[in-house]
């Protein structure tokens, strides 16, 4: 194997090649033809003496070699383009930059508000792009730049993902002002009396609350699974329903809320996460900073 004549580009290939798992969409992403991301490959199997990528029906399936390599090759493509970029100090007054950002409305509802105020005033140009990646793909996305942070709970183990714990909160039971059910203590059979909405951005799948409840072997009755808190609220404003929240946001809706009746239920934690070759790069590192501090001031106030 002899890289010293390698074509860097190549290696931008391969990483969209390993991030894609599709040569026509990798081909998208790098800007040339699928016929040359074919070629391109062929010419990292020579150099390597190895497929690195097996085509089946998922896709392109990396080999071992190509996973052991992808770190390597994404930490030395990145190195590469902060090289480029260090005479260049950030200047989030003359920046015109787009961060895109993985989170649910929960957080978009804390986080954004101030964030913007504080845009307004000293990055007019910087732009927030909001979507919700799916938890099993947000490595994935970081790695390949098509994000750059995700705001979720303490669930991302990969060691090329950075995270700093964000914020922490208690859940409670809410409601609207005036629910018949509505009072100061909540005990554990008024909870399991009530109807209930779940919020998760996933199809299926049990959260916190009925995971405690099922080491009791107890099960809520839920006639509304939303992905959005906030049009949860809507509902909840014209019902009888009972929603478990974090306590700022049953606070910040005005909603009647009650300590929950189950002992070992875990608090909420928001973490920031980041790819490891962003970690240095000063546009990442300044926008971290102030979802750091908005953070901060949230969990303070």
């Amino acid at each position: 194997m002899n890289l010293n004549k390698v074509d860097l580009n190549l290696f931008v290939v391969f990483d969209a090649i390993y991030s894609e798992a599709n040569l026509t969409r990798a081909g998208q992403i790098v800007g040339i033809t699928q016929p040359a991301v074919s070629n391109a490959l062929a010419r990292l199997r020579e150099t390597f003496n190895d497929p690195l990528f097996v085509r089946t029906a998922q896709g392109m399936v990396p080999t071992p070699m190509a996973q052991n390599i992808i770190g390597p090759v994404r930490n030395a493509l990145q190195q590469l383009r902060i090289s480029v970029q260090e005479s260049r100090v950030f200047n989030p007054s003359q920046a015109n930059k787009t961060f895109r950002i993985s989170m649910i409305d929960l957080t978009e509802a804390v986080i954004f508000p101030p964030l913007f105020q504080r845009l307004r005033r000293s990055a007019p140009n910087v732009k927030i792009e909001s979507l919700l990646a799916r938890r099993r793909e947000t490595t994935k996305e970081l790695a390949a730049g098509r994000l750059d942070f995700a705001v979720d709970a303490p669930l991302n183990t990969d060691p090329q993902v950075r995270h700093v714990k964000l914020m922490e909160d208690r859940y409670v039971c809410a409601m609207r002002k005036g629910n018949p059910h509505a009072k100061e203590k909540l005990t554990l059979d008024d909870y399991m009396a009530l109807t209930h909405i779940h919020i998760s951005s996933r199809r299926s799948g049990l959260g916190h609350v009925d995971l405690a409840l099922g080491r009791l072997g107890l099960q809520r009755k839920i006639a509304l699974r939303s992905q959005h808190y906030l049009m949860a609220t809507t509902v909840l404003q014209t019902t009888d329903m009972a929603m478990t929240v974090p306590v700022r946001f049953a606070q910040r809706n005005d909603l009647h809320y009650m300590d929950l009746p189950i002992k070992d239920m875990t608090a909420l934690e928001t973490h920031l996460y980041w790819h490891e070759s962003t970690d240095q790069d000063p546009a990442n590192r300044w926008m971290r900073e102030q979802i750091i501090e908005i953070a901060q001031q949230v969990a303070a106030s």
